[in-house]
Order: C-alpha cells, then structure tokens, then sequence
C-alpha cells in the first residue's frame, strides 16, 4: 500500500514542477529546524551522543545539504546540449533529467537522521516519491522519523519494523533503491533488486585505513586521527579503521593518541556527558570478544580496553603491536578501537591495503607530496583524506560513495540529483533538407562508398 500511494503521487505528475520539489526541500529543512530538540532526545536514547555531536553529525550537515541543493538545483535541472558529429546535421540534442520513480532508502543505525533524510533530499530535488526505512535498532529515532514524516512532506511514506519489514520491502518494485549497511546485507538487497532489474547505490563501508609517517606532525595527526576514530563512538563507516606505520612512528603514536582522548573524555570515559554508547549489548560484546582475542594474540593495550556491554559501554581503546592476522583485522571494527599495524615501509603498506578488499576511505598523514602521490596513485578506494578523516562525507559538493566491495554509486548534492535521474537524449532534426538518404536501401555503390568514406 505505501507503495502504491507513492507510485500513484508520482503517476500524477505531481513531483515534477520545481516549484514542488522546492517546497519539499523546505519542508524538509522546516521539519528539521522545528524539531531539533526533539531529534537530540532520540539520539541520545538510542545511541547515548551528545546534543553538539547530533548537532554536528546529523542536522547541521543535514541543513547544509538541503541548503546546497536548494540553492543550485534550478542550474542542475537544465537540459545540457549536446554537439552532433558533423555527419548528422544539421541536427541538435541534449541531455534532459527526468526522475526515476519511486525510491527506497533503506538507512543504517550508526547514522540514522542524516543516512535516512540525506538521501532523501535528492530523491525530492531529483522530482521523486520515496518509502523510507529507519534501522529498528534506533527505536526512538524511528518512531519518531515515523510520526514527522507524514506531517511535513508529500510523497514520503515511511515504514518501521525488523528485518522481516524490510524483506516485505523489497518484494516490491521501486525505481532504485538506497542502501547504507554491512557488505552481507547489501548483497541481500542487490539480490532482491536484481529480481525487477532495479539499479542500487550501496555504501557499504569496510577497515578505512590511515597511513602515518615520520615526515608529519605526529602530535597533530594522533589529534585528528582521534577525533575521527571516536566521533558517534567510533561507529562511522568513515572512521580510520587501523593505522599503518613504521615501527617507530607507531611506537611515537602510542602515548599522543592516549593523550588526545584524555583531553577529549577525561580520565574515564563513562562518565565523560560527550562520549556516546554502542548501539546494541551484542555489539558492545562483540567489541568486547574482539580486543580480548586480539590481546590474547599477541596486541598490547596502550589505552582503554574496558568494556561493559550490559550499559552498552567500550573505552576508548587503541591496540598496538596488531599483527596483520589479528582478530581485530579480521572484520570492519565500527566502534571505539584503534589498531596499530607496524610495518616496514610504505610498499609495505601500499601491499597490505591491495591484499584486501577496496575501503571506503583512505587517509595519509604524510608532508611528503611523493608519498601521497603514490597513495592516491596505487590504492583504490571510495575517497582520499590527506590529513583530514571524515570530512570528505559531509561537503555537499563531492560525491560521497564507496567502490567494489565497499559500495557502488554515488550521492550528495549534484551526483544526488543524478543518481535518481535518467539523463534523457533528446535528438532533434529537421525533415529538410534529408540528409540521410544514405543509410536507406537500396544501397548501390555510390551510397556504400560513400557511406563507408563518412563514418570512417
């Protein structure tokens, strides 16, 4: 039925005037705006962060995304020319968006505002409808996505509930469908999409590395690096998964990481009204069983390794002597653990990120131009953070998505707009003067010479 009422606001031609896709966009921001306090509530029940860290993660980059693309959609909309070859004129074409339908978002726990809405807003901008699914581990934040919705945009229906809900979901046919997740879900969905030829975008994140040598600041990037990995408690798709580096600027990162989440969460973290929760008791235990069955392989604890998974709590921790084949290299870590990998160079690390499926993102700490050169050159992954983690995903402007087995497709701002359009050709020529009497039969000699002569 959600469905159905979508499709049928679509069939209408309801969503195609820019004047209601710029409603919608306002709408949106108004739903946001009106109802911020309301949002930090949810998040903090849920995933226990900060009213500033919600400010910061979910509405503020979530206003700026509407704000950009409210503000260049109508030059996005316009139908691009196109030049013919000089065999077909006189003729003229272009390149018209037209929107797909009616998309599905299917959103994650970690993020859950801004990886629901953040799509949304070029779903709307593009001239479609939507059916969108909050993650049932953040019930506050669902039910209360859930309840907002309705009151605030047209064509948006939204649905909560489990897996099976979701499953339900995808028995039905939608135009494309936007999925932020675990790789094994996202093969679900890819299946389930691939049964009525429906294309997908999927961010499926995956171990983001972080390459530091001896040529930076170490006490600046142990800064960065830190606040990266614990932002939302370390649960982003985005964090720096581990770090790479020579034995000695591994050994030199150990006490100014320890430094830097002291100056972020005080001498203990559970008390620290800035630091979140995991989202989940099995999560947090998972966490748990991971840094233990690391250290029992031989990793030592530099700082942290305390965890309670009944209040959903894991200290800060960072790992070192990590061995490439430890427990904690085994899987993407999303939580608050950082592990140190020694290695020799940096082919030695350009080997390790290569053995292993493509990140999502990649961050070099480096003042050597040749370094992050041959870094942005010889991996693969989604983006490149030169001394910056995370920032990448928030501009509004560059396209944010991953590739291989961390994602495929691409959103925000301009490449939203584009994900959820089909760029239409349109080729017009004119009946006089006929210039195509060549391509007709019957096909004597002269027209297959000359045919073969002009499209040589």
């Amino acid at each position: 039925m959600v469905v159905e009422r979508a499709r049928s606001l679509f069939d209408a031609g309801t969503t195609r005037p820019l004047t209601w896709r710029r409603e919608q966009l306002d709408r949106l921001a108004d739903l946001v705006t009106a109802n911020t306090e309301a949002i930090e509530e949810a998040l903090a029940a849920d995933l226990g962060k900060s009213a500033t860290e919600t400010y910061l993660t979910e509405i503020g980059v979530l206003l700026e995304e509407i704000r950009h693309t409210r503000r260049h959609l109508s030059s996005w909309l316009k139908p691009r020319r196109v030049r013919l070859p000089w065999q077909y004129q006189p003729a003229g074409a272009s390149l018209v968006l037209e929107p797909l339908g009616v998309v599905l978002v299917i959103a994650p726990w970690n993020y859950p505002v801004f990886l629901l809405l953040g799509p949304l807003v070029g779903v709307l901008a593009a001239g479609n409808t939507a059916v969108l699914k909050p993650s049932e581990l953040v019930p506050r934040t669902a039910e209360l996505l859930e309840r907002l919705v309705p009151r605030y945009l047209d064509g948006v229906e939204v649905v909560t509930g489990g897996p099976e809900r979701t499953t339900e979901l995808l028995r039905e046919r939608f135009d494309h469908i936007v999925f932020t997740g675990s790789g094994r879900v996202g093969r679900i969905v890819m299946a389930a999409a691939a049964e009525h030829l429906t294309p997908v975008t999927l961010e499926l994140g995956g171990k983001s590395p972080a390459w530091v040598d001896g040529t930076t600041d170490l006490a600046a990037a142990a800064r960065r690096i830190a606040w990266g990995k614990l932002v939302n408690t370390g649960q982003t798709c985005v964090a720096p998964d581990y770090l790479l580096a020579p034995p000695d600027v591994a050994r030199a990162l150990e006490p100014l990481l320890a430094r830097e989440i002291r100056a972020m969460y005080g001498p203990d973290p559970a008390l620290s009204p800035d630091y979140g929760r995991i989202v989940s008791a099995r999560h947090a235990a998972r966490l748990q069983q991971m840094v233990d069955d690391s250290v029992a392989a031989g990793a030592r604890v530099v700082v942290g390794g305390q965890a309670d998974p009944e209040s959903r709590y894991v200290a800060p921790t960072v790992l070192t002597d990590v061995a490439p084949d430890s427990p904690v290299m085994a899987e993407e870590i999303f939580g608050p653990v950082l592990p140190i990998v020694p290695v020799a160079d940096l082919d030695a690390a350009i080997a390790h990120v290569r053995a292993g499926d493509k990140p999502l993102a990649l961050y070099a700490f480096t003042a050597d131009t040749t370094v992050r050169d041959r870094l942005v050159r010889e991996t693969s992954s989604g983006a490149v953070g030169l001394d910056v983690p995370l920032v990448h995903a928030a501009v509004p402007a560059l396209p944010f998505g991953g590739v291989g087995p961390s994602g495929m497709g691409a959103y925000h701002g301009e490449a939203s707009v584009r994900t959820f359009s089909h760029a239409k050709p349109v080729v017009r020529k004119p009946l006089r003067p006929e210039t195509l009497g060549m391509v007709r039969p019957p096909f004597t000699a002269a027209r297959r010479a000359l045919a073969r002569r002009i499209l040589r």
